[in-house]
């Protein structure tokens, strides 16, 4: 029984454990409140059910608010698992109810081997493995992107193209943008394939359970976190290179432009317009030298 509950928890499919993630950039009161209701259902198979919050530092205050009673006194037949990458300020009340459990990134030696494994050249191995930030999914994803490159020495060199005026960033601006949709073709591609199978699935079987809106709302999802991911990769290419420069004697401008990037990857939790956000920081930056 034990091993059974194993194999469906590891495919996704155990009707116990109950995954609950941010559509958006952050987790809003009405996912929230799916929590709060998932929690007050009994267990289908197991004695006990496991509910886990993806992405729990997104939530808004008014969402961990909404929740503090629900993980204060927790039905006695239900688990929560809070995924956080930190703890807000606005979260410590809901910390506190909570055993903490710290679980660092994975290192890019071992994320450098796993892609290893999986046939990629050592050298490449070791690109792919620092850009996915400790993520083996990101890295795996990096693995099947041939443009992935071209991206990183477009941030590595925006840099040089700043001249002071709004229509060299404008025309920046939008090239990145071009490329970070562009980046989507290897999950789209994916996400293609999933949906003819579940073609294939429901021809066979029917319609009814087939599990086709609960599968859109991941792709959605997926495609909201790999928009995410390659921002934050960007800036924080964008960011190492005014540091290196402040590190070849840039001075303190290229300290002044790595913590203006900073900020900038902290709005993006706001769910800010990209193309505003991205334009408003640009033309706070100086050239970079070096």
């Amino acid at each position: 029984q034990a091993a059974r509950h194993r194999r469906l928890a590891a495919a996704g499919s155990h009707p116990d454990l109950v995954l609950v993630e941010p559509e958006g950039r952050a987790l809003l009161v009405a996912e929230a409140r799916r929590v709060t209701t998932e929690g007050w259902r009994s267990p289908v198979e197991a004695d006990r059910k496991v509910i886990v919050v993806d992405r729990f530092d997104t939530a808004e205050p008014e969402a961990a608010a909404s929740l503090l009673k629900t993980i204060e006194e927790p039905p006695a037949t239900v688990v929560f698992v809070l995924l956080a990458a930190e703890v807000p300020d606005f979260h410590a009340t809901i910390a506190s109810r909570c055993v903490r459990v710290d679980l660092p990134p994975l290192g890019d030696d071992v994320l450098a081997a796993a892609l290893a494994g999986d046939g990629v050249e050592p050298d490449q191995a070791a690109v792919l493995a620092e850009a996915a930030a400790g993520s083996l999914v990101r890295a795996r994803l990096l693995a099947e992107d041939p443009a992935f490159i071209v991206r990183r020495e477009a941030w590595h060199s925006a840099p040089d193209r700043l001249d002071g005026t709004g229509a060299a960033v404008a025309t920046l601006v939008a090239e990145l943008l071009t490329m970070l949709e562009d980046s989507q073709m290897p999950l789209a591609v994916r996400h293609e394939r999933e949906l003819a199978a579940m073609d294939e699935q429901e021809e066979a079987f029917g319609v009814r359970g087939s599990g086709r809106r609960d599968l859109l709302e991941r792709q959605r999802r997926e495609i909201r976190r790999l928009r995410d991911d390659e921002l934050r990769f960007g800036l924080a290419t964008l960011s190492r290179r005014y540091r290196d420069s402040a590190a070849n004697g840039g001075g303190d401008s290229g300290l002044d432009a790595t913590a203006r990037i900073t900020a900038t990857t902290g709005e993006l939790v706001r769910n800010p317009n990209e193309r505003l956000l991205l334009q408003a920081l640009f033309l706070d930056l100086p050239r970079a030298g070096g």
